[in-house]
């Protein structure tokens, strides 16, 4: 499946600002929820809800949502700096410095 038919399944996010991601008490990234970065807003809301933060099992269903995004984050890393983190948290890459698991905050709209 691509990427627009997967997205068409996730829960709405209408009621949404933005995402904000935290390591510990830091705030480390904020998703808004506009033209060209609605999509990721949707799929980080829908890993939320489902495993409540973005750990490395949310992260790996993640990469498979954005689909044939994901490969191209990977081919070109820096392109896609939403899905780059979710490749950070869900691979087996030795990288000390990505965090284990990123805490969410809806900002309402």
């Amino acid at each position: 499946m691509q990427f627009s038919e997967i997205l068409s399944t996730l829960p709405t996010i209408d009621h949404l600002a933005a995402i904000e991601l935290f390591t510990a008490d830091e705030m480390t990234a904020r998703i808004e929820n506009k033209p060209g970065s609605a999509g990721s807003v949707r799929v980080y809301h829908a890993l939320f809800q489902e495993f409540g933060e973005i750990s490395r099992a949310a992260a790996e269903k993640g990469l498979r949502i954005y689909a044939e995004h994901t490969t191209d984050a990977i081919a070109f890393p820096g392109k896609h700096p939403n899905i780059d983190r979710l490749l950070a948290l869900g691979t087996d890459v030795s990288q000390a410095e990505a965090p284990q698991t990123l805490s969410v905050k809806l900002i309402l709209a």
